[in-house]
């Protein structure tokens, strides 16, 4: 091996281990700053609704051998349900919307404005997620309050989880509605792509034998999508697992309680943590700070389980 094939070998060795090297101490960080909240917590942060910093204003009392203040306790179910559930939720409208805006982009735009069609959706995944937030804010909380989720409750009240009380507008849906819009333009300029690449000789071979433009897409084109469709639902879901200032402006910011409906206000992992710390930081025995470093452990893990799924999915459609 040359000198020169030597030495790119050891810089993309060095660029390609980087990246684990990132997310491991990312792991170490995390475990080591809340490793006393995990012994104080133990399995029961996460079964139980009871994220509580105690008297602030009395003496750090011992409580299963570590320093607290009187009636602290850490649990954090209900951001478990908040975050998966306004991740489905996001995902569930997302994908169709994405997949739809792929396919329109790439089969029905005129090729000569279809750079320009393309070029602003995918300039909606560079909109920052606080306007995102704040447009959810302003605009579609009082809409959605008064014009939609009243009928939504009266017309699906007899399906389980839609129906009243209809809410303020704060909340799971609202969220899950807002984290879908900032998903799709991720997901159609992906599909998109992709659905461009599919040789042309294949859907010549499809219209050769009668097949019309409609059911060449449907029969030859969305079926070779499905390994991408699974590469990208997996980073829609990792950004609206880990959204935060847009969740924190429109869900509520439910506390120690599980929604009772699709329009209950809820609170998620990250927007959690971001409100939270300015009153962790007041905790003289730093325990809060730690509780709120598992909930980043937590997400953390949640994303690795996340994308490992992901991985294990793509086999079974492979050999599908």
């Amino acid at each position: 091996m040359r000198p020169g094939d030597a030495l790119f070998r050891v810089i993309v060795t060095a660029f390609a281990a980087l990246i684990p090297l990132i997310l491991l101490a990312l792991l170490a960080f995390l475990v080591h700053d809340s490793w006393p909240a995990l012994r104080f917590n133990g399995f029961e942060f996460f079964t139980r609704n009871a994220w509580n910093l105690g008297n602030q204003y009395g003496n750090p009392v011992t409580v299963r051998g570590a320093q607290v203040m009187p009636g602290a306790s850490f649990a954090i179910l209900f951001l478990i349900v908040g975050t998966l559930a306004s991740s489905l939720i996001a995902l569930l409208l997302a994908v169709p919307l994405g997949v739809g805006a792929a396919v329109f982009l790439a089969e029905a735009v005129p090729p000569r404005i279809r750079t320009y069609a393309s070029l602003l959706v995918e300039l909606l995944a560079s909109v920052p997620s606080v306007v995102f937030g704040l447009w959810g804010y302003v605009v579609l909380i009082p809409f959605l309050s008064r014009h939609v989720y009243p009928h939504l409750a009266r017309w699906l009240g007899f399906i389980p989880f839609f129906g009243p009380p209809s809410g303020s507008g704060y909340g799971l849906l609202t969220a899950g509605i807002v984290l879908a819009l900032m998903c799709v333009p991720l997901i159609a300029a992906n599909l998109r792509e992709a659905i461009e690449s599919t040789p042309q000789e294949l859907r010549e071979a499809g219209l050769a034998v009668g097949a019309t433009r409609f059911e060449v897409v449907r029969k030859i084109v969305l079926p070779r999508l499905r390994l991408p469709l699974i590469g990208v639902s997996t980073l829609a879901l990792g950004r609206a697992l880990g959204e935060t200032m847009a969740v924190l402006m429109i869900s509520g910011n439910a506390l120690n309680i599980l929604p009772q409906n699709i329009y209950s206000p809820i609170s998620t992992m990250a927007s959690f943590m971001v409100s939270q710390l300015d009153s962790a930081l007041q905790d003289p025995t730093n325990m809060a700070i730690y509780g709120i470093a598992e909930i980043g452990l937590a997400l953390l893990l949640l994303s690795l389980l996340v994308n490992a799924l992901a991985r294990l999915l793509v086999p079974r459609s492979l050999s599908a």
